[in-house]
Parts: structure tokens; C-alpha cells; sequence
């Protein structure tokens, strides 16, 4: 008969001091609830974006696990004039088992904001795949019906340089501009929203490059380096090229996407997609660009304006910086609004160039005059009197 040894071993003691031995009202939720949410529940876009950035101001105890050379914090607030609510509170002194001791902190202005759209991860890739695959679609239906050869010859040169220099528009405004604000945002929630405000860029500028290759193929009399010199000495794309520069190289990464959603896209943006693509293509027999530019138009306008707007609404209606942010928005306004009201300009004489004439400039300029009005109001800014002349 064998006998097992029985091994001596400590036993439990619980005490109700353990971790999570204490109850509170939400002991017995399924699910955690750190943050307030936007509606009655919370949403699988807010479980997986609210807070994942973290801040010492709010439940970063310990201070900031990272930062940079010169000793700042991963995501100073100082990259942007606007402020938020408990902005002004300094970061508080921490030291070996001080743990939250200091103050209470305030779930500050910026953690408030959220993308309406509610995009994270998973919706970007859905969203931009179903986009692209609609546009190949039609690009290989146009291809099999000969649909390209109905193009007046006009229209052939119209898109390679004109549509084409567009994409220059895109490629620099989604990388070098919505790109970096994305990594200078000062929460999770804007930074993805700005980053996918950059794939939508990135996206429609790699459209057009396929379709001008795509059109290169099937189009003997087009020519598919026309785009660069348009770009590059075609006197109606210089102010473009300027404005579209000067809002990459602009440093405060609020400035630079509040100039260019709010101010760049309705008055020079819209202006060349809607009043001037969308409306000769068809009467030029092409029915296929205006679904590449429209796929744009509406990434833009549902999307990306939409969630501009709830970015910078709250800042007009914080509750310690109202006033100072909108000083600060009134000046990018003001700042910003004559360069794109020259830009649009510039580009009059395109509107000359299809055989199929597009409505007036002047009317397509009046419209866009409008969209902005609507849109500023919106945020409670004044127009500035450069809209009128």
C-alpha cells in the first residue's frame, strides 16, 4: 500500500482588504464605466478610444511614462494656442508612493470631445475598403462599355491635368498636415479622428493616381505626366499649391486643421469638386470621375466637417477658455479667409476650359461663399468682411 505525503502549504487568509473586496455602486456591472458617455450608453468606439491615451492631469498618477529629450511630457497642451477646461492646473508633483495625492483631477475640456462619426480602427479599414471597391467597380464597368471613348477631347486634357493636379492637393494635406496633427492631438479621441481624417486624404489621392493610370491605358491622347506640370508652373494652381503649403508647414496643429476643414475645403475644396468637376463631367460624356470625386465630396462633407465641427465646438463653449478660444479662432478666421478667397480666384479659368460649360464661376463662388457662412455661424463666429468683397 502506497501512501501519498500530504505537502504543507500556507492557507488563504482573506481579510477584506484584498483587491476588489470593497463594494460599490457598479460592483456588480458587466462592464467598466470610467468615462461619462456621449449617449444613454456607452459605445463600442468610446470602450475602445476614450482615454487609451493617457494623461497625468486625469488617471496618469505616476506622471508620463514617456516623453522627449528636453524633459516635456508625450503630449504637451502647449501645442495649440486653444485651452480647455483645467488646462491651467499644473501637472501635479509626484514621488515614490505619493500615488494620486495632490487634487482631484478634472476629466479637463479636451477629454471631452468625441468624433460623431465614431471611428476607430475596425470602421476605418470597412469604410474605406467598401469605398474602393465600389470605385474599381465602376472603373471596370466603364473599361468594358468603351465609356472613355465618349469623352469630349477637351475633357481628355481637362482631367489629366486639371483632376490630376488634385491629387497633390490630397497627398500633402493627408500626409504631411492631418498625419501630424494626428500624433500632436491631446487625446485619443482626436487623434483618431484626425487620423482618419488623413486616410481619407491618403485614399482619394491614391484614387486619382490609379484612375490617371487607368486612363493613360485606355485613352491613347492622354497624357499622364500632365498633372505635375499643372501643378507645378500652371498659373491657376500656384495660389492652390501656396495656400495648400503654407497650411503643411503650419505649426499649431488646431490652426492647421481648423483652416483647412473649415476655411480651405468649402471655399477652394468644394468650390474645384462640386461646382466645377462634378458639374462639366457629365455633359462632357464622363459619367466615371464625378464618382471618384463624389466618393471625396463625401468623405468631406459627412464625415470629416461633421466631426471638425464637434472638434471646435466645445472649445467656444468651454467653461473657463470660451472667450480666449474664440479670440484665437476669430483670428485663424481672419488669418486664413482672404489667402482661400484668392486661391479660389486664381482658378476661374478653368471654368473656361471644358467644351461643356459648368455653371458660372461667380454662382459656384456664391454658393461657396454660403457654405461657409453656415458653417462658421455654426461655431457662433463672426464673418469676417473679406467674405463680401
Amino acid at each position: 500500500m502506497t501512501t501519498t505525503q500530504e505537502r504543507s502549504v500556507p492557507k488563504p487568509a482573506f481579510t477584506d482588504a484584498e483587491a476588489g473586496a470593497r463594494t460599490f455602486p457598479d460592483s456588480e456591472a458587466r462592464r467598466f464605466n470610467y468615462f461619462s458617455s456621449a449617449k444613454r450608453k456607452q459605445s463600442h468606439y468610446e470602450d475602445v478610444t476614450v482615454e487609451v491615451q493617457p494623461d497625468p492631469r486625469h488617471y496618469l498618477s505616476q506622471g508620463w511614462i514617456y516623453g522627449f529629450a528636453d524633459g516635456r511630457g508625450g503630449y504637451p497642451l502647449d501645442w495649440t494656442a486653444l485651452k480647455a477646461w483645467g488646462q491651467d492646473r499644473p501637472e501635479p508633483v509626484r514621488s515614490p508612493g505619493s500615488g494620486g495625492a495632490g487634487y482631484e483631477w478634472p476629466a479637463h475640456g479636451w477629454h471631452e470631445f468625441r468624433d460623431p462619426n465614431e471611428e476607430w480602427e475596425q470602421t476605418i479599414y470597412r469604410n474605406s475598403s467598401n469605398v474602393v471597391r465600389q470605385l474599381n467597380q465602376n472603373i471596370d464597368a466603364a473599361r468594358q462599355s468603351k465609356a472613355f471613348e465618349q469623352w469630349n477631347p477637351n475633357w481628355v486634357d481637362f482631367v489629366a491635368r486639371h483632376v490630376g493636379a488634385w491629387m497633390h492637393v490630397d497627398h500633402g494635406l493627408g500626409l504631411y498636415l492631418f498625419a501630424n496633427a494626428n500624433r500632436r492631438g491631446p487625446t485619443n479621441m482626436h487623434n483618431t479622428a484626425l487620423a482618419v481624417n488623413s486616410t481619407h486624404r491618403i485614399r482619394s489621392a491614391q484614387d486619382l493616381a490609379l484612375y490617371n493610370l487607368t486612363l493613360s491605358e485606355e485613352i491613347d491622347a492622354f497624357d499622364g505626366g500632365a498633372h505635375v506640370q499643372a501643378w507645378s508652373s500652371d498659373p491657376a494652381w500656384q495660389g492652390v499649391r501656396e495656400v495648400a503649403e503654407q497650411l503643411t508647414s503650419t505649426w499649431d496643429w488646431a490652426e492647421a486643421v481648423f483652416a483647412t476643414n473649415l476655411v480651405f475645403e468649402p471655399l477652394v475644396g468644394e468650390l474645384f469638386r462640386s461646382n466645377l468637376v462634378q458639374q462639366a463631367a457629365p455633359a462632357n460624356g464622363d459619367f466615371i470621375t464625378p464618382t471618384l470625386i463624389g466618393a471625396e465630396e463625401y468623405d468631406y462633407a459627412e464625415r470629416d466637417l461633421r466631426c471638425t465641427k464637434a472638434m471646435f465646438a466645445p472649445m467656444v463653449s468651454d467653461r473657463e477658455f470660451a472667450e480666449h478660444n474664440t479670440g484665437i479662432l476669430q483670428s485663424w478666421l481672419q488669418s486664413w479667409l482672404p489667402r482661400c478667397l484668392e486661391v479660389a480666384r486664381t482658378l476661374q479659368p478653368l471654368w473656361s476650359q471644358p467644351d461643356a460649360k459648368p455653371p458660372r464661376f461667380e454662382d459656384g463662388l456664391d454658393r461657396a461663399k454660403s457654405r461657409f457662412t453656415a458653417i462658421v455661424s455654426e461655431l457662433s463666429l463672426r464673418v469676417p468682411k473679406e467674405l463680401n468683397q
